[in-house]
């Protein structure tokens, strides 16, 4: 299923087309941590292959694994290159600030994708591509109140301290939850960090301190999963698992009826973005300063009309 905005699909057949009888564009891109988990790596592949089929277009493709210096050290050589436009997808939406600042001073426009900077950063960009994290953070909540019923105590594994997606899940959920159902109380949140593993280890603890535990909300079901799993092997029944991007693996425990709901978020979307805003940018055209697409609510009553994530 292609959630894609009507508007971004517009852009995107814009942006390829004029892109065909523009000059040659080199476009630079930076990216988190690509080996974290396999939303990245569908992302990267889906950008590689947008690009190669966008004549005219070539690309410089990088990866920070993770690594704020590096992702900073990438950005400077990539405006030592000259390339017509940077994609960058921050590791930490504060500290890349001085870099894309110093890429606007250079002259060259930078595109901000799934994940935004801080807000002093939003100066030095042209456009953030993506999805709207405070709005998923409040889908998951509201879905939490449904599987409650409105009433219950639950726990948070959120994702990485310091980045951005994780930042505006976090508070899109818990602002819509107090407002939705304040009788759902938030006795605990720990970062998962976007991993499985330690998500299941951070799920564990929380199984140990806490007698009981009504529902789980996730930044991400890579590590709803993980608390999933350590909640089956301590035989914990009848908890609410919420995520806010649905995964493979998320998708396949909602169809076992162990998982309740998530956000719907396509990385080969996500990617295409990006890569249209960038050359409709390099091209001219005026964007959107926002440009954020669809990610509907994905339980077990609707989930029939998606199709299976690819990551």
């Amino acid at each position: 299923m292609k959630t894609i905005s009507k508007t971004l699909l517009g852009l995107m057949i814009t942006a390829s087309a004029t892109a065909v009888n523009a000059k040659d564009l080199v476009i630079g891109i930076t990216q988190n941590n690509v080996g974290v988990d396999s939303y990245q790596t569908t992302y990267e592949k889906a950008f590689k292959e947008a690009a190669g089929n966008t004549e005219g277009v070539e690309t410089v493709v990088l990866d920070a694994g993770g690594d704020v210096a590096r992702q900073i050290a990438q950005i400077q050589d990539l405006i030592q290159q000259k390339v017509d436009v940077i994609i960058i997808w921050p590791t930490n939406g504060k500290a890349v600030v001085p870099a894309i600042r110093k890429a606007k001073q250079s002259g060259i426009p930078v595109v901000v994708t799934n994940s935004n900077v801080a807000e002093e950063g939003q100066q030095f960009i042209e456009s953030f591509s993506g999805p709207n994290n405070i709005v998923q953070g409040a889908y998951s909540a509201e879905m939490m109140c449904d599987a409650l019923d409105g009433k219950g105590e639950i726990v948070q594994i959120s994702g990485q301290p310091g980045y951005t997606t994780a930042i505006e899940r976090q508070k899109g959920f818990e602002d819509r939850l107090a407002v939705a159902c304040p009788d759902v109380k938030i006795m605990e949140t720990q970062p998962g960090d976007w991993n499985r593993e330690k998500s299941q280890r951070v799920m564990e603890n929380f199984l140990t301190k806490y007698d009981n535990i009504d529902g789980v909300y996730s930044g991400d079901d890579n590590m709803g999963v993980g608390a999933l799993n350590a909640a089956k092997a301590a035989g914990r029944e009848g908890i609410a698992f919420i995520g806010a991007t649905n995964f493979a693996v998320g998708y396949e425990a909602m169809g076992r009826g162990e998982y309740w709901g998530s956000v719907y978020q396509s990385p080969v979307d996500d990617a295409e973005n990006a890569l249209a805003t960038a050359i409709a940018i390099a091209n001219g055209e005026e964007v959107a300063k926002l440009n954020y697409f669809d990610t509907p609510k994905i339980t077990q009553e609707n989930m029939a009309n998606f199709t299976k994530p690819v990551f």
